[in-house]
């Protein structure tokens, strides 16, 4: 039988725009509650975020933002966060997300490369001082106003009076875009995969429609919003359903995620593995009421069987999924069933999402493989992006003339169609959930004076899965080089997460005999060499 799947095609897709399906929800309930921060304690009912959401539409169409511009949010999680999400998205603006572990280096290149107008920042969070950053790099870029959270301009942005409908001179589609999201790049630049309100409005309607969402669930997200995990299947994802949202804070923090599912009565939790390890794993774990929970989803990277137990025995998550996807694809393309068993839960990515079909072909030949034989995961469907923002031909190299998009994973297709996957095409590392393309790294060290050349791939590790190493070659007569020193180079310029962690220097890299570096072997020697 071949590697070929298609998922259910009822409930049909919501051929509506994100604003016209977020009006639908406000209607049906509007004194219910739609949105909680928990840090601040600010609590919004449907009709209060409303009038919110219109509220910075407004003020963004006044401040010159029409269909199409592009808006960008740089800020971890926050109310203001998802103010900005849906008020772009019904006035139809584009909006960039910035990760806001990026510095001045991965900003400068995303404000330049998405031609970004406007710039809503946070003031700071954790170690970042935003406007230093902004203000080293804003004027090379095309961004003609900035808007820190919390400003005078801010306050006078979201205090905007009028009626949305009176400033809307266009109409709006749901094949318009109207998000970009970067994700990073094997060749030194991250790339812009463009989506539309049918791609995302769509994934977040039925990745949470297969959790048995209704208006009575609760949903925890400490899953970052400028991810698709957390604006697509968290934001979206209630959005659609009348779910209530839950802030449990600006970044993830094991016990603040758990003290917000006891005192909100949360019905569902969103993580990585390694968030549910850290939860799990924490000291005050048996203190939290964590009764109220029915579900949740678990992404990012293959679910150890111990955790999941944990979670169905501990966290109450009797009906928690699994789900698989890429930013390209709005995320997801692969889910479990909340009926599936503990062996599907944990050895699998599930099988085909509702209008979606999945395939894994030959990678060299393009030919659809037999089920149980790995080969390239393509998916194609109403959820594979518009394309890279203003790149033809990066685009034309992922999606093919047919319409499926080559993730350059390799997966094997069970017998009863449920898939998993089994090693990436390109080096790729996920350390904790984030997908890092080594090559990025390795572009921004050739500018070290010191390397002469470097290669950059991923070691075992035990909290985050895997770790950053660089193998580095120094130029003839540099001083000496060490981690602590190329991570000092790096800090500032590189988010933390893509700072390698470890740094050999060695005199060569082991080649095969055409000259391609075995990264495979490399690989080997470092887990050997490091005694990982």
């Amino acid at each position: 039988m071949e590697s070929y799947a298609q998922g259910e095609t009822t409930p049909p897709l919501l051929e509506e725009t994100i604003g016209a399906n977020f009006e639908r929800t406000v209607a049906a309930y509007p004194d219910r509650e739609a949105l909680v921060e928990v840090a601040s304690g600010r609590r919004w009912t449907w009709a209060e975020l409303d009038r919110d959401v219109d509220a910075v539409a407004v003020g963004l169409v006044r401040a010159g933002v029409g269909k199409g511009d592009r808006v960008g949010i740089w800020a971890p999680n926050c109310a203001e966060w998802t103010l900005v999400q849906y008020a772009t998205a019904k006035l139809g603006a584009i909006l960039v997300n910035i990760n806001p572990a990026y510095r001045t280096h991965e900003l400068a290149y995303v404000l330049n490369q998405s031609g970004t107008r406007v710039l809503i920042s946070a003031p700071s969070f954790k170690t970042s001082d935003y406007p230093a950053m902004v203000e080293e790099v804003v004027a090379e870029t095309p961004v003609e106003q900035v808007v820190y959270l919390g400003s005078p301009e801010w306050d006078s942005l979201r205090a905007s009076d009028g009626a949305l409908s009176d400033v809307l001179t266009w109409s709006l589609s749901p094949d318009d875009p109207i998000n970009i999201q970067y994700t990073s790049g094997t060749t030194g630049f991250p790339k812009g995969a463009t989506l539309s309100h049918r791609n995302i409005l769509n994934n977040g309607y039925f990745t949470t429609e297969l959790i048995g969402f209704t208006a009575e669930d609760r949903l925890c997200i400490p899953v970052p919003f400028y991810h698709c995990f957390g604006m697509v299947m968290g934001n979206l994802g209630c959005t659609s359903h009348g779910a209530t949202m839950v802030i449990p804070g600006p970044g993830f923090d094991p016990e603040i995620t758990l003290q917000a599912i006891a005192a909100e009565r949360c019905t569902a939790v969103y993580g990585v593995p390694t968030m549910f390890i850290a939860m799990q794993n924490h000291p005050s774990f048996g203190d939290h009421d964590l009764s109220s929970l029915r579900t949740g989803i678990m992404a990012g990277s293959i679910c150890p069987i111990e955790v999941m137990k944990r979670c169905v025995n501990d966290m109450h998550m009797a009906e928690v999924s699994i789900a698989y996807g890429m930013t390209e694809t709005s995320p997801v393309s692969c889910q479990t069933r909340v009926d599936d068993d503990l062996e599907r839960r944990t050895a699998t990515i599930g099988r085909a999402h509702p209008h979606v079909e999945i395939k894994v072909v030959d990678p060299v030949t393009g030919e659809t493989v037999e089920r149980g034989q790995p080969g390239e995961f393509c998916t194609r469907g109403y959820s594979v992006m518009l394309g890279y923002w203003q790149d033809d031909e990066k685009t034309a190299e992922a999606i093919d003339a047919d319409g499926w998009m080559h993730t350059g994973d390799l997966a094997e297709m069970r017998e009863d169609g449920y898939c998993n996957i089994v090693g990436r095409i390109k080096d790729m590392v996920i350390r904790g959930g984030e997908n890092i393309y080594p090559r990025e790294i390795e572009e921004f060290l050739y500018s070290h004076p010191d390397i002469e050349d470097v290669q950059v791939i991923g070691v075992p590790d035990e909290k985050y899965g895997e770790e950053l190493c660089a193998w580095v070659k120094l130029r003839a007569g540099a001083a000496p080089l060490d981690a602590a020193a190329v991570r000092e180079y790096a800090t500032g310029k590189l988010a933390h997460y893509k700072i390698p962690r470890y740094v050999l220097v060695v005199e060569e890299f082991p080649m095969t005999v055409t000259g391609k570096i075995r990264k495979v072997q490399m690989r080997e020697e470092s887990a050997k060499t490091l005694g990982l």
